[in-house]
């Protein structure tokens, strides 16, 4: 057809052992917008490839396997959908960095204390996201408490980490939408090349540790319209626009394991700009576009804002700019609800809290001027940690944000200490 005509065609290399380098587009080594794997192939038999692959859902599921061949369509419907349909926030729609070391040594010795201590995921019967029928995806979640170092503190820092450093990339603010504990991949393993469902937008992949024979690489579709394969190391992260940026691992793993950790923010406004928000259409969904329909039909009610589980009810909306790190919101309720300043969320957390976690200086400048309790303390007893002490575990002794707190004779008060009663 016309349309996968003008899709994603032009071309990009990959270098395959005995092999010259090899340019290639979507449809070529899985197939992304099309029902099948394009021929002539330059990687080869690519359809036997796909054929073994989508029969072994079928085969595993039984009765149930018709549901393969469904979730296929729907994925690739969606493949062919989506991308055409999204405002984009970045030229390529995805780039690879170093993670932050401070949160790649906390994700490290999260790991290394506790890799051995793996679920099996469950996917839904006819899922073809991965080939979990043959090889079996594990999870270590980070917001475990009985884990050692998992539970809140940890989440947040990675939240921090990624967020700052796709809203630099992107130019907008971002709400948290999902945080998946470290996926671990094993030999063989094959990720199908999908795009993400909405609200997930802005993303981020970190890649904690690995034991492979060769790179695995993740393919992406760029703005560019040319298939680019990324390679990754421990510590690396790829920042990419998931909504629109087809992805996926369509080459088998050779290896033991691969493990990583997948962030996901929907974007919400520019930096140091109101919301976009109007209740209505989302504004990374363009208008009269094929996915507006199809959006609608899955939201009658409209557009609301994703809420991660870090974000509490009682909650004000000068809660959500501290957290957020949107000045402008910030001044506008601040200035209408001076006596709010101070005010508690169900676990005792104030706008001052929600600044020091996001690690905003000037909001937390700002928040002190206008009267915050510099040595608030948490829980609804009030015998929690005090903003010093969430402070620290965010952001360590070092951060300009936690030596802004101490000049201002912030004390660094643990949960449960009665001394300061």
């Amino acid at each position: 057809t016309t349309m996968m005509l003008t899709k994603l065609l032009a071309l990009s290399t990959i270098s395959l052992p005995l092999v010259r380098s090899i340019e290639y587009g979507a449809d070529v080594s899985f197939p992304m917008q099309a029902d099948e794997p394009i021929e002539p192939n330059p990687l080869g038999n690519k359809r036997e490839f796909y054929k073994n692959y989508l029969q072994g859902c079928v085969t595993h599921y039984g009765d149930k396997g018709p549901r393969c061949a469904s979730n296929e369509r729907e994925r690739v419907e969606m493949s062919l959908r989506q991308p055409q349909s999204m405002n984009n926030y970045t030229k390529m729609g995805f780039t690879k960095i170093r993670a932050p070391d401070d949160v790649f040594k906390l994700l490290q010795e999260f790991w290394e204390a506790n890799k051995d201590k793996t679920t099996e995921e469950n996917w839904p019967a006819g899922n073809t996201y991965t080939n979990h029928w043959e090889r079996k995806t594990k999870m270590v979640s980070v917001e475990d408490k009985k884990m050692k170092g998992g539970g809140f503190v940890l989440k947040q820092h990675i939240w921090n980490a990624a967020r700052d450093t796709i809203q630099e990339w992107t130019g907008q603010r971002l709400a948290e939408c999902s945080l998946y504990g470290i996926r671990i991949y094993e030999e063989g393993a094959v990720l199908a090349t999908h795009v993400d469902r909405l609200p997930l937008v802005s993303s981020a992949i970190i890649n904690v540790d690995q034991d492979v024979d060769e790179p695995w690489p993740l393919e992406v579709i760029g703005h560019d319209g040319k298939a680019h394969n990324v390679t990754m190391l421990p510590g690396d992260l790829v920042l990419y626009e998931s909504h629109s940026i087809l992805h996926g691992r369509p080459f088998p793993l050779k290896g033991r394991f691969m493990a990583n950790v997948f962030i996901h923010f929907e974007p919400i406004g520019p930096v140091d700009g109101p919301d976009e928000y109007t209740g209505d259409l989302p504004p990374y969904v363009i208008p009269n576009s094929p996915e507006e329909a199809n959006w609608r039909a899955s939201n009658p009610n409209g557009h609301v804002i994703m809420k991660s589980n870090n974000f509490a009810t009682g909650s004000t909306e000068a809660h959500k700019a501290a957290r957020d790190g949107n000045m402008w919101e910030l001044k506008e309720y601040i200035d209408l609800h001076q006596d709010m300043v101070n005010h508690k969320d169900e676990n005792g957390w104030t706008p001052l809290h929600e600044g020091v976690r996001n690690g905003n200086l000037e909001i937390v400048q700002y928040l002190m001027e206008k009267g915050s309790n510099v040595n608030a303390r948490t829980h609804t007893d009030g015998l929690g940690g005090s903003v010093l002490n969430w402070g620290i575990k965010f952001h360590g002794q070092d951060h300009p944000v936690i030596e802004f707190l101490k000049s201002k004779g912030a004390k660094d008060i643990e949960p449960g200490d009665r001394s300061e009663l």
